[in-house]
Protein backbone atom coordinates (compact mmCIF):
# COMPACT_ATOMS: atom_id res chain seq x y z
CA UNK A 1 0.00 0.00 0.00
CA UNK A 2 1.45 3.60 -1.12
CA UNK A 3 2.31 5.97 2.01
CA UNK A 4 1.02 9.01 -0.07
CA UNK A 5 -2.32 9.98 0.80
CA UNK A 6 -4.86 10.89 -1.65
CA UNK A 7 -7.11 13.99 -0.62
CA UNK A 8 -10.81 13.39 -1.86
CA UNK A 9 -13.66 15.39 -2.39
CA UNK A 10 -16.65 13.85 -1.90
CA UNK A 11 -19.91 16.14 -3.18
CA UNK A 12 -23.00 13.85 -2.32
CA UNK A 13 -26.41 14.76 -0.76
CA UNK A 14 -27.68 11.28 -0.48
CA UNK A 15 -26.55 10.37 3.13
CA UNK A 16 -27.10 6.41 2.25
CA UNK A 17 -24.77 6.85 -1.12
CA UNK A 18 -22.15 9.40 1.33
CA UNK A 19 -22.09 6.75 3.70
CA UNK A 20 -21.20 3.90 1.63
CA UNK A 21 -18.53 5.83 -0.69
CA UNK A 22 -16.94 6.74 2.91
CA UNK A 23 -16.81 3.22 3.80
CA UNK A 24 -15.43 1.57 0.85
CA UNK A 25 -12.57 4.41 0.95
CA UNK A 26 -12.16 4.01 4.76
CA UNK A 27 -11.63 0.27 4.44
CA UNK A 28 -11.56 -1.58 0.92
CA UNK A 29 -8.64 0.77 -0.91
CA UNK A 30 -5.34 0.53 -2.10
CA UNK A 31 -4.59 4.03 -1.82
CA UNK A 32 -4.67 5.97 1.87
CA UNK A 33 -7.39 8.12 1.72
CA UNK A 34 -8.43 11.25 3.62
CA UNK A 35 -11.96 12.23 2.55
CA UNK A 36 -13.72 15.56 3.36
CA UNK A 37 -17.55 14.93 2.59
CA UNK A 38 -19.97 17.74 2.01
CA UNK A 39 -24.23 17.42 0.52
CA UNK A 40 -24.03 21.46 -1.10
CA UNK A 41 -21.98 22.34 -3.68
CA UNK A 42 -21.47 25.71 -2.20
CA UNK A 43 -19.26 23.61 1.02
CA UNK A 44 -17.51 22.32 -1.93
CA UNK A 45 -16.73 25.16 -3.80
CA UNK A 46 -15.33 26.42 -0.45
CA UNK A 47 -13.41 23.23 0.09
CA UNK A 48 -11.92 23.66 -3.17
CA UNK A 49 -10.61 27.01 -2.28
CA UNK A 50 -8.44 26.20 0.48
CA UNK A 51 -6.56 23.94 -1.66
CA UNK A 52 -5.62 20.47 -0.93
CA UNK A 53 -7.71 18.69 -2.95
CA UNK A 54 -6.78 15.74 -5.25
CA UNK A 55 -9.86 13.88 -6.49
CA UNK A 56 -13.62 15.50 -6.52
CA UNK A 57 -15.85 12.44 -6.25
CA UNK A 58 -18.89 14.76 -7.70
CA UNK A 59 -22.98 13.67 -7.99
CA UNK A 60 -24.41 16.06 -10.32
CA UNK A 61 -27.93 16.44 -8.58
CA UNK A 62 -28.06 18.41 -6.08
CA UNK A 63 -29.95 21.00 -3.41
CA UNK A 64 -28.46 23.71 -5.24
CA UNK A 65 -26.71 22.92 -8.49
CA UNK A 66 -28.20 20.67 -11.34
CA UNK A 67 -26.69 18.49 -13.72
CA UNK A 68 -23.91 19.79 -15.80
CA UNK A 69 -23.86 22.89 -14.33
CA UNK A 70 -22.54 21.27 -11.09
CA UNK A 71 -19.48 20.28 -12.87
CA UNK A 72 -19.08 23.57 -14.67
CA UNK A 73 -18.51 25.16 -11.54
CA UNK A 74 -16.64 22.96 -9.93
CA UNK A 75 -13.93 22.61 -12.74
CA UNK A 76 -14.27 26.82 -12.76
CA UNK A 77 -12.99 26.70 -9.08
CA UNK A 78 -10.53 24.07 -9.52
CA UNK A 79 -9.25 23.09 -13.58
CA UNK A 80 -6.70 21.01 -12.72
CA UNK A 81 -8.65 18.72 -10.36
CA UNK A 82 -9.95 15.44 -11.56
CA UNK A 83 -13.35 14.79 -11.41
CA UNK A 84 -14.97 11.30 -11.21
CA UNK A 85 -18.90 11.36 -11.43
CA UNK A 86 -21.54 9.57 -9.08
CA UNK A 87 -24.87 8.84 -11.50
CA UNK A 88 -27.51 6.84 -10.88
CA UNK A 89 -28.79 4.78 -13.44
CA UNK A 90 -31.88 6.92 -14.61
CA UNK A 91 -28.51 9.62 -15.19
CA UNK A 92 -25.83 7.56 -16.84
CA UNK A 93 -26.94 10.07 -20.25
CA UNK A 94 -26.10 12.87 -18.14
CA UNK A 95 -22.79 11.37 -17.21
CA UNK A 96 -21.61 10.82 -20.50
CA UNK A 97 -22.18 14.65 -21.17
CA UNK A 98 -20.40 15.18 -18.08
CA UNK A 99 -17.34 13.13 -19.43
CA UNK A 100 -17.52 14.74 -22.78
CA UNK A 101 -17.75 18.21 -21.27
CA UNK A 102 -14.48 17.00 -19.38
CA UNK A 103 -14.94 14.88 -16.10
CA UNK A 104 -12.28 11.52 -15.81
CA UNK A 105 -14.88 8.78 -15.29
CA UNK A 106 -18.18 8.19 -13.91
CA UNK A 107 -19.48 5.54 -11.31
CA UNK A 108 -23.13 3.94 -10.92
CA UNK A 109 -23.73 4.43 -7.08
CA UNK A 110 -26.17 1.41 -7.59
CA UNK A 111 -23.28 -1.09 -8.41
CA UNK A 112 -20.14 0.64 -6.75
CA UNK A 113 -17.91 -1.86 -4.89
CA UNK A 114 -14.53 -1.09 -3.61
CA UNK A 115 -12.95 -2.48 -6.36
CA UNK A 116 -14.52 -0.10 -9.33
CA UNK A 117 -14.19 2.53 -6.53
CA UNK A 118 -10.58 2.11 -6.10
CA UNK A 119 -9.54 1.28 -9.74
CA UNK A 120 -11.85 4.49 -10.87
CA UNK A 121 -9.39 7.10 -8.43
CA UNK A 122 -6.48 5.37 -9.03
CA UNK A 123 -6.90 5.43 -12.71
CA UNK A 124 -7.86 8.71 -13.03
CA UNK A 125 -4.82 9.90 -10.87
CA UNK A 126 -2.58 8.34 -13.28
CA UNK A 127 -4.43 9.76 -16.31
CA UNK A 128 -3.90 12.94 -14.39
CA UNK A 129 0.05 12.16 -13.89
CA UNK A 130 0.63 11.65 -17.35
CA UNK A 131 -1.61 14.56 -18.79
CA UNK A 132 0.19 16.60 -16.76
CA UNK A 133 3.41 16.16 -19.49
CA UNK A 134 3.02 16.34 -23.10
CA UNK A 135 0.10 13.89 -22.81
CA UNK A 136 -1.74 16.95 -22.47
CA UNK A 137 -3.12 17.73 -26.55
CA UNK A 138 -6.87 18.74 -26.96
CA UNK A 139 -6.54 16.04 -29.58
CA UNK A 140 -5.60 13.06 -27.36
CA UNK A 141 -8.27 14.96 -25.25
CA UNK A 142 -10.55 14.47 -28.16
CA UNK A 143 -9.74 10.83 -28.78
CA UNK A 144 -10.32 9.70 -25.59
CA UNK A 145 -13.54 11.20 -25.36
CA UNK A 146 -14.60 10.09 -28.30
CA UNK A 147 -13.57 6.98 -27.19
CA UNK A 148 -15.25 7.21 -23.75
CA UNK A 149 -18.45 7.86 -25.58
CA UNK A 150 -18.93 4.73 -27.62
CA UNK A 151 -17.60 3.16 -24.91
CA UNK A 152 -20.05 4.24 -22.57
CA UNK A 153 -22.97 3.22 -25.15
CA UNK A 154 -21.85 0.11 -25.71
CA UNK A 155 -21.46 -0.90 -22.44
CA UNK A 156 -17.95 -1.53 -22.67
CA UNK A 157 -16.12 -3.89 -19.92
CA UNK A 158 -13.91 -1.84 -18.08
CA UNK A 159 -11.00 -3.73 -18.19
CA UNK A 160 -11.17 -3.13 -21.53
CA UNK A 161 -12.02 0.47 -21.27
CA UNK A 162 -8.91 1.39 -18.83
CA UNK A 163 -6.63 -0.59 -21.04
CA UNK A 164 -7.81 1.12 -24.59
CA UNK A 165 -7.43 4.69 -23.00
CA UNK A 166 -3.56 4.78 -23.42
CA UNK A 167 -1.26 3.50 -25.82
CA UNK A 168 0.16 0.11 -25.64
CA UNK A 169 3.39 1.36 -26.36
CA UNK A 170 5.42 4.84 -26.22
CA UNK A 171 8.85 5.79 -27.74
CA UNK A 172 10.30 9.48 -27.17
CA UNK A 173 13.59 10.38 -28.49
CA UNK A 174 15.47 13.24 -28.65
CA UNK A 175 18.09 13.61 -31.51
CA UNK A 176 20.70 15.96 -33.64
CA UNK A 177 21.20 15.98 -37.52
CA UNK A 178 23.28 18.36 -39.19
CA UNK A 179 22.40 21.58 -40.66
CA UNK A 180 23.88 22.57 -44.41
CA UNK A 181 26.64 24.61 -42.74
CA UNK A 182 28.16 21.26 -40.57
CA UNK A 183 28.30 24.09 -37.97
CA UNK A 184 25.21 24.40 -36.10
CA UNK A 185 23.55 20.86 -34.66
CA UNK A 186 19.97 20.88 -34.46
CA UNK A 187 18.41 18.78 -31.61
CA UNK A 188 14.92 17.89 -32.30
CA UNK A 189 12.12 15.66 -29.92
CA UNK A 190 10.82 12.69 -32.09
CA UNK A 191 8.10 9.94 -31.47
CA UNK A 192 6.74 6.40 -31.97
CA UNK A 193 3.49 5.13 -30.70
CA UNK A 194 1.98 2.07 -31.16
CA UNK A 195 -1.48 1.80 -29.40
CA UNK A 196 -2.88 -2.05 -30.05
CA UNK A 197 -0.39 -5.07 -30.66
CA UNK A 198 -3.27 -6.90 -30.23
CA UNK A 199 -4.49 -7.16 -34.12
CA UNK A 200 -1.01 -8.26 -35.61
CA UNK A 201 1.72 -5.85 -36.22
CA UNK A 202 0.55 -1.84 -36.00
CA UNK A 203 0.55 0.47 -38.86
CA UNK A 204 0.37 4.11 -39.45
CA UNK A 205 2.36 7.45 -40.62
CA UNK A 206 4.89 9.90 -39.93
CA UNK A 207 3.89 13.45 -39.49
CA UNK A 208 6.72 15.90 -39.59
CA UNK A 209 5.13 19.35 -37.99
CA UNK A 210 6.75 21.83 -35.40
CA UNK A 211 3.80 21.24 -33.16
CA UNK A 212 3.97 17.85 -32.93
CA UNK A 213 3.98 16.72 -28.89
CA UNK A 214 2.97 12.94 -27.44
CA UNK A 215 -0.23 13.62 -27.03
CA UNK A 216 -1.00 14.53 -30.34
CA UNK A 217 0.78 11.27 -31.88
CA UNK A 218 -0.88 9.17 -29.39
CA UNK A 219 -4.42 10.48 -30.56
CA UNK A 220 -3.58 9.58 -34.20
CA UNK A 221 -2.36 6.20 -32.96
CA UNK A 222 -5.32 5.44 -31.03
CA UNK A 223 -7.75 6.75 -34.11
CA UNK A 224 -5.41 4.50 -36.49
CA UNK A 225 -6.34 1.11 -34.42
CA UNK A 226 -9.91 1.97 -34.49
CA UNK A 227 -9.57 3.12 -38.08
CA UNK A 228 -7.98 -0.36 -39.41
CA UNK A 229 -10.38 -1.99 -36.80
CA UNK A 230 -13.10 -0.62 -39.04
CA UNK A 231 -11.74 -1.72 -42.07
CA UNK A 232 -10.99 -5.19 -41.00
CA UNK A 233 -7.39 -5.10 -41.64
CA UNK A 234 -5.11 -6.96 -39.77
CA UNK A 235 -3.04 -4.27 -38.04
CA UNK A 236 -3.14 -2.19 -34.70
CA UNK A 237 -2.69 1.62 -34.51
CA UNK A 238 0.50 3.47 -34.70
CA UNK A 239 1.71 6.66 -34.90
CA UNK A 240 5.35 8.96 -35.43
CA UNK A 241 6.44 12.23 -35.39
CA UNK A 242 8.89 14.83 -35.53
CA UNK A 243 8.41 18.53 -34.00
CA UNK A 244 10.20 20.25 -36.60
CA UNK A 245 9.07 22.56 -39.27
CA UNK A 246 10.02 20.13 -43.12
CA UNK A 247 9.47 23.54 -44.89
CA UNK A 248 12.46 25.42 -43.23
CA UNK A 249 14.93 22.53 -44.22
CA UNK A 250 16.31 21.98 -47.42
CA UNK A 251 16.10 18.28 -49.19
CA UNK A 252 19.69 17.20 -47.48
CA UNK A 253 18.86 18.17 -44.05
CA UNK A 254 15.60 16.80 -44.28
CA UNK A 255 17.30 13.54 -45.44
CA UNK A 256 19.79 13.33 -42.50
CA UNK A 257 16.93 14.05 -40.53
CA UNK A 258 14.65 11.16 -41.72
CA UNK A 259 17.54 8.48 -41.19
CA UNK A 260 18.56 9.59 -37.68
CA UNK A 261 15.27 9.38 -36.71
CA UNK A 262 14.56 5.90 -38.23
CA UNK A 263 17.99 4.61 -36.59
CA UNK A 264 16.28 5.75 -33.13
CA UNK A 265 13.22 3.74 -33.72
CA UNK A 266 14.31 1.13 -35.63
CA UNK A 267 14.35 -1.67 -32.66
CA UNK A 268 10.44 -0.94 -32.95
CA UNK A 269 9.71 -1.06 -36.78
CA UNK A 270 9.93 -3.38 -39.30
CA UNK A 271 7.31 -5.53 -41.88
CA UNK A 272 6.34 -7.54 -38.92
CA UNK A 273 6.34 -5.16 -36.29
CA UNK A 274 5.47 -1.74 -37.26
CA UNK A 275 5.01 0.10 -40.82
CA UNK A 276 5.30 3.67 -41.04
CA UNK A 277 4.04 5.77 -43.32
CA UNK A 278 3.63 9.05 -45.01
CA UNK A 279 1.33 11.53 -43.67
CA UNK A 280 1.46 15.79 -42.60
CA UNK A 281 4.89 17.00 -43.85
CA UNK A 282 6.18 13.40 -45.20
CA UNK A 283 6.37 12.05 -48.46
CA UNK A 284 7.53 9.09 -50.88
CA UNK A 285 10.88 10.24 -50.61
CA UNK A 286 10.89 10.58 -47.09
CA UNK A 287 9.49 7.05 -46.91
CA UNK A 288 12.36 5.85 -49.40
CA UNK A 289 15.00 7.17 -46.94
CA UNK A 290 13.60 5.12 -44.38
CA UNK A 291 13.24 2.16 -46.48
CA UNK A 292 16.50 2.64 -47.17
CA UNK A 293 18.21 3.17 -43.53
CA UNK A 294 16.06 -0.22 -42.36
CA UNK A 295 17.47 -1.80 -44.76
CA UNK A 296 21.01 -0.80 -44.48
CA UNK A 297 20.99 -1.93 -41.06
CA UNK A 298 19.60 -5.20 -41.53
CA UNK A 299 21.64 -5.95 -44.89
CA UNK A 300 19.17 -7.06 -47.13
CA UNK A 301 16.55 -4.27 -48.82
CA UNK A 302 13.57 -4.75 -46.84
CA UNK A 303 10.52 -2.91 -48.93
CA UNK A 304 7.58 -3.78 -46.75
CA UNK A 305 8.96 -1.76 -44.02
CA UNK A 306 7.54 0.96 -44.88
CA UNK A 307 3.85 1.81 -47.18
CA UNK A 308 3.72 5.11 -49.49
CA UNK A 309 6.75 4.73 -50.89
CA UNK A 310 7.75 5.30 -55.20
CA UNK A 311 6.66 2.46 -56.84
CA UNK A 312 9.73 1.57 -58.76
CA UNK A 313 10.69 0.81 -54.87
CA UNK A 314 8.06 -1.41 -54.57
CA UNK A 315 5.36 1.18 -53.73
CA UNK A 316 1.76 0.99 -55.02
CA UNK A 317 -0.76 1.92 -57.47
CA UNK A 318 -2.65 4.20 -56.36
CA UNK A 319 -1.33 4.76 -53.27
CA UNK A 320 -0.96 8.67 -53.18
CA UNK A 321 -4.10 9.47 -54.18
CA UNK A 322 -5.70 6.72 -52.30
CA UNK A 323 -7.00 8.95 -48.87
CA UNK A 324 -8.23 11.34 -51.47
CA UNK A 325 -10.25 8.77 -53.52
CA UNK A 326 -11.22 6.73 -50.48
CA UNK A 327 -12.85 9.70 -49.10
CA UNK A 328 -14.88 10.51 -52.52
CA UNK A 329 -16.39 7.05 -52.86
CA UNK A 330 -17.47 7.72 -49.27
CA UNK A 331 -19.02 10.97 -50.15
CA UNK A 332 -20.89 9.20 -53.23
CA UNK A 333 -22.53 6.57 -50.67
CA UNK A 334 -23.37 9.22 -47.89
CA UNK A 335 -24.62 10.77 -51.07
CA UNK A 336 -26.62 9.11 -52.21
CA UNK A 337 -27.93 8.20 -48.71
CA UNK A 338 -29.31 11.75 -48.07
CA UNK A 339 -30.73 11.80 -51.65
CA UNK A 340 -27.87 14.27 -52.63
CA UNK A 341 -27.51 14.64 -56.26
CA UNK A 342 -23.61 15.25 -56.12
CA UNK A 343 -23.58 16.10 -60.24
CA UNK A 344 -26.11 19.11 -59.30
CA UNK A 345 -24.07 20.10 -55.77
CA UNK A 346 -21.20 22.18 -54.88
CA UNK A 347 -18.29 21.69 -52.52
CA UNK A 348 -15.74 23.79 -50.51
CA UNK A 349 -12.49 22.02 -49.44
CA UNK A 350 -10.40 23.24 -46.42
CA UNK A 351 -6.70 21.94 -47.05
CA UNK A 352 -5.23 21.59 -50.78
CA UNK A 353 -2.52 19.22 -49.75
CA UNK A 354 -2.30 15.38 -50.80
CA UNK A 355 -5.77 14.71 -49.46
CA UNK A 356 -7.68 18.03 -50.31
CA UNK A 357 -6.01 18.10 -53.69
CA UNK A 358 -7.30 15.02 -54.76
CA UNK A 359 -10.56 15.11 -53.06
CA UNK A 360 -11.43 18.29 -55.30
CA UNK A 361 -9.96 16.68 -58.19
CA UNK A 362 -12.33 13.80 -57.76
CA UNK A 363 -15.29 15.65 -56.59
CA UNK A 364 -14.93 17.44 -59.62
CA UNK A 365 -14.60 14.43 -61.85
CA UNK A 366 -18.17 13.73 -60.36
CA UNK A 367 -19.78 16.90 -61.51
CA UNK A 368 -19.23 18.57 -58.42
CA UNK A 369 -18.64 22.50 -58.34
CA UNK A 370 -16.03 23.42 -56.18
CA UNK A 371 -16.64 27.00 -54.90
CA UNK A 372 -13.31 27.22 -52.59
CA UNK A 373 -10.33 25.64 -51.73
CA UNK A 374 -7.72 26.66 -48.88
CA UNK A 375 -4.00 25.99 -47.82
CA UNK A 376 -1.88 27.68 -44.98
CA UNK A 377 -1.18 30.80 -47.31
CA UNK A 378 -4.87 31.22 -48.30
CA UNK A 379 -8.34 30.77 -48.84
CA UNK A 380 -10.15 31.30 -52.54
CA UNK A 381 -13.75 31.52 -53.27
CA UNK A 382 -15.35 31.84 -56.76
CA UNK A 383 -19.07 31.60 -56.45
CA UNK A 384 -19.12 30.41 -60.06
CA UNK A 385 -17.12 27.31 -59.62
CA UNK A 386 -12.96 26.99 -59.37
CA UNK A 387 -10.88 25.40 -62.21
CA UNK A 388 -9.44 22.55 -60.51
CA UNK A 389 -6.92 21.17 -63.08
CA UNK A 390 -6.07 25.28 -63.17
CA UNK A 391 -5.53 25.26 -59.35
CA UNK A 392 -3.64 21.93 -59.62
CA UNK A 393 -1.19 23.54 -62.17
CA UNK A 394 -0.44 26.81 -60.07
CA UNK A 395 0.52 24.85 -57.11
CA UNK A 396 2.91 22.94 -58.87
CA UNK A 397 4.80 25.73 -59.95
CA UNK A 398 4.20 28.28 -56.87
CA UNK A 399 3.79 25.60 -54.11
CA UNK A 400 1.11 27.57 -52.48
CA UNK A 401 -2.66 28.78 -53.60
CA UNK A 402 -1.97 32.43 -52.49
CA UNK A 403 -1.74 34.50 -55.68
CA UNK A 404 -3.86 32.54 -57.96
CA UNK A 405 -6.14 34.87 -60.13
CA UNK A 406 -9.86 34.18 -60.81
CA UNK A 407 -10.83 33.79 -57.44
CA UNK A 408 -11.31 36.32 -54.14
CA UNK A 409 -8.83 35.66 -51.06
CA UNK A 410 -10.76 35.01 -47.42
CA UNK A 411 -9.89 33.71 -44.33
CA UNK A 412 -10.20 30.39 -42.97
CA UNK A 413 -12.87 31.12 -40.81
CA UNK A 414 -15.70 32.59 -43.77
CA UNK A 415 -14.06 29.76 -45.90
CA UNK A 416 -15.65 26.89 -43.28
CA UNK A 417 -18.97 29.33 -42.84
CA UNK A 418 -19.90 29.32 -46.79
CA UNK A 419 -22.74 28.28 -47.42
CA UNK A 420 -22.10 24.70 -49.63
CA UNK A 421 -23.63 20.84 -50.29
CA UNK A 422 -20.36 19.10 -49.11
CA UNK A 423 -17.74 20.85 -46.98
CA UNK A 424 -14.40 18.92 -46.79
CA UNK A 425 -12.04 19.04 -44.13
CA UNK A 426 -8.40 18.32 -45.14
CA UNK A 427 -6.53 20.54 -43.09
CA UNK A 428 -5.58 20.30 -38.79
CA UNK A 429 -7.87 18.78 -36.05
CA UNK A 430 -10.01 21.22 -34.09
CA UNK A 431 -11.35 22.90 -36.93
CA UNK A 432 -15.39 23.01 -36.23
CA UNK A 433 -16.08 24.42 -32.44
CA UNK A 434 -18.90 24.76 -30.43
CA UNK A 435 -17.75 28.69 -31.13
CA UNK A 436 -18.22 28.30 -34.96
CA UNK A 437 -20.64 25.03 -35.69
CA UNK A 438 -24.00 26.56 -35.17
CA UNK A 439 -22.52 28.75 -38.56
CA UNK A 440 -22.03 25.76 -40.53
CA UNK A 441 -24.14 25.64 -43.53
CA UNK A 442 -23.52 22.27 -45.36
CA UNK A 443 -25.19 19.17 -46.05
CA UNK A 444 -22.45 16.91 -45.68
CA UNK A 445 -19.20 17.41 -43.56
CA UNK A 446 -16.72 14.96 -44.62
CA UNK A 447 -13.52 14.89 -42.56
CA UNK A 448 -10.18 14.35 -44.40
CA UNK A 449 -8.64 15.74 -41.28
CA UNK A 450 -7.97 13.47 -38.11
CA UNK A 451 -9.96 15.38 -35.62
CA UNK A 452 -10.98 17.98 -37.39
CA UNK A 453 -14.78 18.47 -35.51
CA UNK A 454 -15.00 18.25 -31.49
CA UNK A 455 -17.39 16.48 -29.69
CA UNK A 456 -19.68 19.74 -28.70
CA UNK A 457 -19.60 20.50 -32.47
CA UNK A 458 -20.79 17.22 -32.92
CA UNK A 459 -23.70 17.69 -31.22
CA UNK A 460 -24.54 20.75 -32.44
CA UNK A 461 -24.09 19.93 -36.31
CA UNK A 462 -26.38 16.61 -35.68
CA UNK A 463 -28.98 18.54 -33.90
CA UNK A 464 -29.21 20.88 -37.25
CA UNK A 465 -29.57 18.18 -39.24
CA UNK A 466 -25.71 18.30 -40.91
CA UNK A 467 -24.37 14.50 -41.67
CA UNK A 468 -21.11 13.90 -41.08
CA UNK A 469 -18.75 11.45 -42.45
CA UNK A 470 -16.08 10.50 -39.71
CA UNK A 471 -12.26 10.53 -40.16
CA UNK A 472 -11.93 7.03 -39.40
CA UNK A 473 -14.08 5.99 -41.91
CA UNK A 474 -13.71 8.86 -44.60
CA UNK A 475 -9.63 8.49 -44.63
CA UNK A 476 -9.13 5.41 -44.28
CA UNK A 477 -8.58 4.72 -48.01
CA UNK A 478 -4.78 5.35 -47.26
CA UNK A 479 -4.30 3.03 -45.20
CA UNK A 480 -6.10 0.39 -46.70
CA UNK A 481 -4.24 0.80 -49.94
CA UNK A 482 -1.08 0.62 -47.41
CA UNK A 483 -2.47 -2.63 -46.79
CA UNK A 484 -2.50 -3.36 -50.86
CA UNK A 485 1.45 -2.22 -50.66
CA UNK A 486 2.66 -4.36 -47.56
CA UNK A 487 0.50 -7.66 -48.94
CA UNK A 488 1.89 -6.61 -52.31
CA UNK A 489 5.73 -6.43 -51.04
CA UNK A 490 5.71 -9.56 -49.01
CA UNK A 491 3.92 -11.40 -51.84
CA UNK A 492 6.09 -10.26 -54.30
CA UNK A 493 3.38 -9.30 -56.87
CA UNK A 494 1.88 -6.42 -57.82
CA UNK A 495 -1.59 -5.76 -58.83
CA UNK A 496 -2.88 -2.99 -61.78
CA UNK A 497 -4.78 0.17 -60.66
CA UNK A 498 -7.90 -1.19 -61.38
CA UNK A 499 -7.80 -4.02 -59.33
CA UNK A 500 -6.17 -1.61 -56.59
CA UNK A 501 -9.15 0.92 -56.63
CA UNK A 502 -11.71 -1.82 -57.39
CA UNK A 503 -10.65 -3.72 -53.89
CA UNK A 504 -10.29 0.07 -52.25
CA UNK A 505 -13.55 0.32 -52.90
CA UNK A 506 -15.71 -2.47 -51.96
CA UNK A 507 -13.79 -2.12 -48.35
CA UNK A 508 -14.68 1.57 -48.02
CA UNK A 509 -18.59 0.51 -48.90
CA UNK A 510 -18.68 -2.28 -46.98
CA UNK A 511 -17.37 -0.27 -43.99
CA UNK A 512 -20.22 2.53 -44.75
CA UNK A 513 -22.35 0.10 -45.03
CA UNK A 514 -22.04 -1.34 -41.37
CA UNK A 515 -21.55 1.74 -39.60
CA UNK A 516 -24.84 2.77 -40.91
CA UNK A 517 -26.77 -0.26 -39.95
CA UNK A 518 -25.11 -0.11 -36.45
CA UNK A 519 -26.11 3.85 -36.62
CA UNK A 520 -29.76 2.96 -37.46
CA UNK A 521 -29.72 -0.11 -35.11
CA UNK A 522 -28.89 2.09 -32.08
CA UNK A 523 -29.98 5.27 -33.21
CA UNK A 524 -26.52 6.81 -33.18
CA UNK A 525 -24.80 8.78 -35.84
CA UNK A 526 -21.97 7.95 -37.88
CA UNK A 527 -19.31 8.49 -35.97
CA UNK A 528 -19.80 7.12 -32.68
CA UNK A 529 -21.78 4.03 -35.12
CA UNK A 530 -18.16 3.68 -36.86
CA UNK A 531 -16.14 3.84 -33.27
CA UNK A 532 -18.28 0.99 -31.83
CA UNK A 533 -17.56 -0.70 -34.94
CA UNK A 534 -14.01 -0.77 -34.45
CA UNK A 535 -13.97 -1.10 -30.76
CA UNK A 536 -15.73 -4.18 -30.38
CA UNK A 537 -14.15 -5.79 -33.53
CA UNK A 538 -10.18 -4.56 -31.10
CA UNK A 539 -12.31 -6.14 -27.72
CA UNK A 540 -13.03 -9.39 -29.64
CA UNK A 541 -9.58 -10.17 -30.57
CA UNK A 542 -8.64 -9.23 -27.01
CA UNK A 543 -10.88 -11.37 -25.20
CA UNK A 544 -9.64 -14.26 -27.72
CA UNK A 545 -6.25 -14.10 -27.15
CA UNK A 546 -6.46 -13.53 -22.87
CA UNK A 547 -4.46 -12.37 -20.97
CA UNK A 548 -0.47 -13.25 -20.79
CA UNK A 549 0.55 -14.45 -17.94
Amino acid sequence: MSDQIVRILLVEDNPLHAKLIQRLLDTEMQLRCEVVAVDHLSDGLGQLERGATDLVLLDLILPDSQELETLFRIRSAAPDVPVVILTGLDDVKLAAHAVEAGASDFLLKTRLNGVALDRAIRYTLARKRAHGGEWDSPMFRLAQQQFLKAAQIMNLDDNIRQRLLFPQRTQVVSFPFFRDDRAQVETVFGYRVQHVLTMGPTKGGIRYHEDVDLGDVAALATLMTWKCALMRLPFGGAKGGVRVDPTGLSKSELQRLTRRYTAEIIDIIGPDKDIPAPDMGTDEQVMAWVMDTYSQQVGHAVPAVVTGKPVVLGGSLGRKEATGRGLVYVIEAAAEMIGLDLAKSSAVVQGFGNVGSFAARFLAEAGVKIIAVSDISTGLYNRAGLSVNALLEYVAKNRALAGFPDAEPISNAELLELECDVLVLAALQNQVTAENAGRIRCRLLAEGANGPTTLEADEILNERGVHIIPDILGNAGGVTVSYFEWVQGLQNLTWTLDEINHRLKAILLDAFARTRRRAEDDQSDLRTAALIEGIARVTQAKLLRGLFP
